[in-house]
């Protein structure tokens, strides 16, 4: 109780025994430390744990049975089950936590948790949908610091769970008009770049036919404006992104007609640029990366043909700005190869020859663009028949104005050398103080090296050098003053080749064909 205030007041306040409050110094230390304590449990962060997963997974559970339950029972009244709706909203958004801990990935799948998510991509209500194609896009994004065994278990449990149809179906029922359907159609689309990240899920997600054919409407859709969207855009970086690295994928869609369908695509910017640096002109980068792609493959290349992009290409080189370079590349992709004999008779049939030296003679020609010039005459002079009219005519280009193609050639070839001495240079450096062992842990970043100086460049040079010493003697004659003027002779041009020989290691029927040529080619150049 309160102590007597007449007695020794004075004594009391000069001791500091009492306080305001009325408590004793001890009293108010032990308040203290008390919401200290309080205070440090309000603020200490939550345990992200096995023991929490489970916890979450309960209530996540829960929710989706509430609401389901709800909905059911008062399916005609929404005030009734909007408050469940709202929970289940807050559960679906606290998962995103679940980023930050990607080892409780394969808890999350075993606890049936990620069925139970993809699931909600059915739910009616598709802001519900859409809050759970956030969280599993965010999931999976690459950004993500998971192990490849704990990323792998939650993709597999996705994919196994129906996540791609569903996507689709949720595409199909969004509305983009609406700025966040338009969002939702975003996410799921990056889902989709999310899972491509592996090859193997890659083929997995192409085996979607149905969001194969949505995303080719997608990139056709004419938008308001005339202009091109985020999403559509997104829609041909993943198709693009789909082709690249899989032999699978680039057979399937060229069997969807995609090669036509971006032909006609592209078309319109043989005459107009996109806007520099704005979502059009990534689209046209995504439409041209995908055409390239589906080159490489024989039935990419007789489409091609087919659709007359062939054409279309010729037309952009003579007349085009940023398509110029991007059809270039294209006509590369498509001559090379065994099967390019139809697409390099193509390009002198349609008159192509004059575009593509007068590209080539020009000085302000880069160093990119003639490595695809080069590579297209590499391709001719392999692919078109001895003694052909077409292969004739290609040879009269080499030898007309005094060699002056030839003379080109080698030009570019002694600059070629320049960047690759450098770095041959700096590289025997390097070398010299490493050990055998080093030196053997080197070799595939040094040969990476040695790529961006312009090795292959040089490489596919010196083989339309030794086409021209093989096909014509005034050719042959021309390209030894050529290198005699650098104290030179064609036994650099034959050890080129051979390193080209030796580097083939698989026994496929192509490599065999380019060993069987290339190996010719160096009887030339005795």
């Amino acid at each position: 109780m309160p102590p007597d205030d007449d007695n020794n007041d004075d004594d009391d306040d000069e001791g500091g025994r009492f306080f305001g409050g009325g408590m004793t110094a001890r009293e108010a230390e032990v308040l203290d430390y008390l919401d200290g304590t309080e205070a440090e449990l309000e603020v200490a962060p939550e345990k992200i744990d096995a023991a929490w997963l489970r916890r979450t997974a309960l209530s996540f559970d829960k929710k989706i049975s509430r609401n389901a339950e709800q909905r059911a029972k008062f399916e005609d009244d929404p005030s009734r089950f909007i408050a469940s709706e709202a929970e289940l909203d807050t559960e679906i958004k606290a998962l995103s936590i679940l980023s930050e801990h990607p080892q409780l990935y394969p808890e999350f799948a075993r606890l049936g948790c990620v069925a139970s998510l993809v699931a909600l991509l059915a739910h009616d209500n598709t802001d519900i949908a859409i809050d759970a194609v956030e969280i599993i896009d965010e999931l999976t994004d690459e950004d993500v610091a998971a192990e490849e065994a704990h990323y792998n278990a939650l993709v597999d449990a996705l994919l196994a769970s129906d996540l791609l149809s569903l996507l689709v179906s949720n595409l199909e029922r969004l509305d983009e008009a609406q700025e966040t359907d338009r969002g939702g159609a975003y996410h799921a689309l990056g889902i989709v770049e999310n899972l491509c990240g592996r090859t193997v899920t890659a083929e997995r997600v192409a085996e979607e036919e149905g969001l194969l054919k949505w995303l080719l409407r997608r990139i056709q859709l004419k938008e308001a404006g005339g202009g091109v969207s985020q999403n559509k855009q997104y829609a041909a970086e993943i198709l693009a992104i789909l082709l690249q690295n899989s032999t699978r994928n680039r057979q399937r869609l060229v069997g969807l007609d995609t090669t036509e369908i971006m032909l006609q695509l592209v078309a319109p910017y043989r005459k107009r640029d996109p806007e520099k640096g704005g979502e059009e002109e990534e689209y046209v980068e995504n439409l041209f990366e995908a055409l390239a792609c589906m080159a490489d493959e024989p039935e990419g290349k007789a489409k091609l043909v087919e659709a007359e992009g062939v054409e279309l290409c010729l037309i952009m080189l003579k007349e085009g700005k940023l398509s110029k370079d991007a059809s270039l590349r294209l006509l590369d992709h498509a001559a090379a190869g065994a099967s390019g004999a139809a697409v390099c008779q193509k390009i002198v049939d349609a008159g192509g020859l004059k575009n593509i030296f007068t590209l080539f003679v020009k000085k302000s020609t880069d160093h990119r663009a003639a490595e695809h010039l080069i590579g297209i005459f590499a391709s001719m002079l392999r692919l078109l028949p001895a003694d052909s009219p077409e292969r004739i005519r290609l040879l009269a280009k080499f030898v007309e104005k005094d060699y002056e193609k030839t003379t080109k050639l080698v030009k570019l070839r002694r600059e070629c050398v320049a960047r690759m001495s450098a770095v041959d240079d700096s590289i025997r450096v390097e070398q010299e103080r490493l050990s055998a062992e080093e030196r053997e842990n080197m070799a595939d970043e040094w040969f990476s090296r040695r790529l961006d100086a312009g090795l292959f460049s040089l490489q596919t040079l010196d083989v339309v050098l030794a086409w021209l010493v093989a096909e014509d003697g005034g050719a042959k004659a021309a390209v030894q003053k050529l290198l005699a003027d650098r104290d030179e002779s064609l036994d650099v041009v034959k050890a080129t080749i051979q390193e080209q020989i030796e580097g083939i290691d698989t026994d496929d029927a192509d490599s065999n064909d380019t060993r069987e040529m290339l190996s010719t080619l160096v009887k030339f150049l005795q």
